[in-house]
């Protein structure tokens, strides 16, 4: 991979490749950014599953997030824990939602 590439890889994300007591990630740049990408896009395509499911269900924003959460977490999506927190958080920011509790 290219060193001039444009994608910028936030630093609260490469915080999930970096292991306690250590400064330096356990995965490659380009495996931390191909990661990145995967779950920045996920994120973002979250926005409209979660907004339809406020409005669908009449549940609170908090309800929503916690339900997607365990949709995450469930497997079938192919993130890990840490990797489907950050989802998580990044898309409450997108939403301008408060940032969920986990």
């Amino acid at each position: 991979m290219s060193d001039d590439n444009q994608i910028e890889v936030p630093p609260s994300f490469i915080a999930l490749f970096v292991e306690p007591g250590r400064i330096k990630p356990n995965a490659s740049r380009a495996e931390i950014q191909q990661r990145y990408e995967f779950c920045e896009d996920f994120a973002s395509m979250l926005t409209e599953t979660a907004q339809s499911r406020l409005w669908e269900l009449g549940i609170t924003e908090a309800d929503v997030l916690a339900r997607i959460h365990a949709g995450l977490l469930a497997g079938e999506v192919g993130v890990n824990e840490a990797e489907a927190q950050w989802v998580l958080r990044r898309l409450a920011e997108l939403l301008g939602w408060e940032s969920p509790q986990l």
